[in-house]
């Protein structure tokens, strides 16, 4: 399972994830913020190959648990499951937050105007929003729940890597919640606002940076707190 050709050209975008942390990173070190951030990039060669994973494949995380792939094309998940595993057991975080351009389904789902966010913290995700509102890039809370989990049930391994296409941002979502164990977590689902076909007030035709100012807003509040 591959990507079809119409519009590979602009999968280029598929790393705006990654993009969004450099930024981010970038942005509060140079205005020096007063708070202990640690950024993580899962960066990784997709490439067909004769050692590409293939349809029916089962792999072993970092955490463990074993993972069948039905779907080579949802591989974005399994990179960063590997990434939030890691960060909960190298740091011991208070709280983490992912981005990633990780489905087109939330593009069906909201279009290109908010992206999708995803939680287990209530506290947190109202936090997220409102960043999110303040700097102009916006966030609508998606579900997450046993009923959608149960759709990445495997008979051979730990879980699938996809539910099926009904709900595909969701159980996307789902598949990332099994590697954050009780930490406060967010994900954002950024795929349908990381480019632009055209410029709007704050971004520019092409690669948006959706992600910078909201994370940077987030984090400010967190400094506000911590030395108010």
């Amino acid at each position: 399972s591959t990507n079809p050709a119409a519009g590979m050209e602009d999968m280029k975008w598929d790393m705006a994830g990654a993009g969004v942390v450099a930024g981010l990173m970038s942005a509060l070190a140079g205005r020096k913020a007063r708070v202990n951030v640690v950024g993580l990039i899962g960066l990784v060669e997709n490439m067909v190959s004769s050692t590409a994973q293939r349809p029916g494949d089962v792999v072993r995380s970092a955490s463990g648990q074993t993972i069948e792939v039905l779907n080579t094309d949802a591989e974005g998940r399994l990179v960063l499951a590997d990434v939030l595993w890691y960060a909960r057991d190298r740091f011991a975080p208070k709280l983490m937050v992912d981005l990633a351009t990780l489905t087109g389904a939330i593009i069906v789902s909201l279009g290109h105007e908010h992206a999708g966010l995803f939680s287990n913290d209530d506290g947190l995700a109202r936090r997220l929003e409102d960043a999110g509102l303040r700097s102009g890039e916006k966030l609508w809370r998606m579900p997450l729940g046993e009923e959608y989990d149960e759709l990445l049930k495997s008979d051979i391994a730990d879980m699938k890597n996809i539910g099926g296409r009904p709900g595909g941002s969701i159980t996307a979502a789902q598949f990332l919640k099994r590697f954050v164990g009780d930490t406060p977590w967010a994900h954002l689902d950024i795929a349908g606002v990381a480019w632009g076909s055209k410029a709007k007030p704050g971004s520019p035709k092409g690669a948006t940076g959706f992600g910078v100012r909201l994370l940077d807003r987030f984090v400010r509040e967190i400094e506000a707190g911590a030395h108010g």
